[in-house]
């Protein structure tokens, strides 16, 4: 896969996204990432990327030209089909695990980064296949939801977890919370590790694993859970968790 990220702040992206899991996938070809400033395909002497809005209001808006020159330096007839532009912004449906998954699919993603006031509509309707939003807040500019839509795509890709099915059990993959997790040591001062995790017996580990993602589920995202289709088995322990006294 090819990211390229368009960014007034190219600068940004460079601890971010070279460590850890994302430096690793770039470093062995999986991926690759790269910024490219749209003020450097600004045509006046001054390099100028925004703008008043026509109408009045406060703030700039960024500029059509520079934007549309930048992103379309970055297309080739060859991969039109495997291609997805986005555009960053407040004003979007909000990104999901779902979403993640559905990006990790193309070959080409470009995320174009708002600034200022935001972009000159004609971007959008023109230019960009899809808006998104990290969430229900604003954020003084789109390198930050760049970055979060970057890992979230990246890790998905063959290879870059390393176990094929690394992500699959993943909070919001598997339509539920991740379960708890343990490592060593066992009792840590007076806090005890879940027995049965300690049981080896594999069939007891993965049901209480599922009931423990469908208790933390329907503790912190309970609409998770009406998306679901339940055994038998998982409706009974949910209406028994609703008659437990301790909630």
């Amino acid at each position: 896969m090819h990211i390229d990220i368009v960014s007034l702040f190219p600068e940004m992206f460079d601890g971010p996204l070279g460590c850890s899991i994302i430096g690793r996938a770039r470093s062995s070809g999986r991926v690759v990432i790269s910024t490219v400033n749209p003020r450097d395909f600004a045509t006046d002497r001054h390099h100028i990327v925004d703008d008043y809005p026509f109408g009045g209001g406060s703030g700039m808006v960024m500029k059509p030209e520079p934007i549309f020159a930048c992103v379309e330096s970055l297309l080739t007839d060859a991969d039109k089909s495997g291609r997805r532009i986005i555009l960053l912004s407040p004003a979007a449906p909000r990104f999901c695990q779902a979403d993640a998954e559905r990006l990790s699919r193309f070959e080409h993603l470009i995320l174009l980064c708002g600034h200022y006031e935001g972009v000159d509509e004609r971007v959008r309707d023109h230019l960009c296949d899809e808006a998104l939003s990290v969430g229900d807040y604003v954020l003084t500019g789109g390198e930050v939801p760049a970055m979060l839509v970057t890992d979230a795509v990246v890790r998905l890709l063959p290879g870059v977890l390393g176990a094929d099915d690394a992500a699959a059990l993943d909070s919001y993959s598997s339509g539920v919370l991740e379960y708890p997790q343990y490592t060593r040591p066992s009792l840590f001062r007076e806090w005890e590790v879940p027995p049965v995790l300690l049981s080896g017996n594999h069939a007891e580990i993965a049901r209480w694993r599922r009931e423990e993602s469908l208790r933390r589920t329907r503790e912190i995202r309970p609409d998770l859970l009406q998306k679901l289709e339940l055994t038998v088995s998982e409706e009974r322990f949910l209406a028994a968790l609703k008659k437990d006294p301790r909630e």
